[in-house]
């Protein structure tokens, strides 16, 4: 099994995108998003967060881009739905501790859920969150997971173009963010 460290992270990064758990494949390649279906990188590259595809093993290159990664669980899982909900709301101290220390500007949650069961609430939507998550301001995108079949890589592409858009310039409108992911599906 190869040595795998969930947390590419450092002070003042634009943002850090955290992901659920690690999945099985990432704890044994030692890298994050490396199941060959899922879309992380590609989607990164075509949303504009980095100006190349980057490879998983390339992953510590996505600090020179301001971003970060890390993942709410630290368990490696073969599915998500075998964490429990207890199991989120026990990393929730750890995981908001994490991101005091390193200050980013931005978190972003790869998927509803992980953020959900933290706060015990069922009214997490897409796009910028009402409530910041360890003092930064918080916004929930679609996993990119080749598991997701709800969301196609265009839909995907859309909605982190968004969001990156929204970090960099702020929102287009009262509620952009909201409305291109919802639409994002389509």
């Amino acid at each position: 099994m190869a040595d795998y460290e969930p947390n590419i992270l450092e002070n003042g990064l634009k943002v850090v995108f955290c992901g659920l758990n690690p999945g099985i494949s990432t704890q044994s390649s030692g890298h994050s998003f490396s199941t060959p279906s899922n879309r992380f990188w590609n989607v990164l590259y075509l949303a504009g967060f980095t100006d190349v595809r980057l490879e998983p093993k390339d992953e510590r290159h996505l600090l020179a881009y301001g971003c970060g990664l890390t993942t709410a669980i630290r368990r490696a899982t073969r599915r998500a739905s075998e964490i429990s909900a207890a199991e989120f709301r026990d990393a929730r101290p750890d995981l908001e501790e994490r991101i005091r220390d390193v200050a980013p500007c931005s978190i972003a949650f790869l998927s509803k859920r992980a953020l959900a069961e933290m706060l015990q609430a069922r009214d997490v939507t897409w796009g910028r969150q009402r409530l910041d998550f360890g003092g930064v301001p918080t916004w929930v995108l679609p996993n990119p997971s080749g598991l997701n079949r709800g969301f196609s890589l265009d839909a995907l592409v859309r909605a982190y173009s968004t969001f990156r858009h929204e970090i960099e310039h702020g929102p287009a409108s009262s509620h952009s963010s909201l409305a291109s992911i919802a639409i994002a599906r389509g």
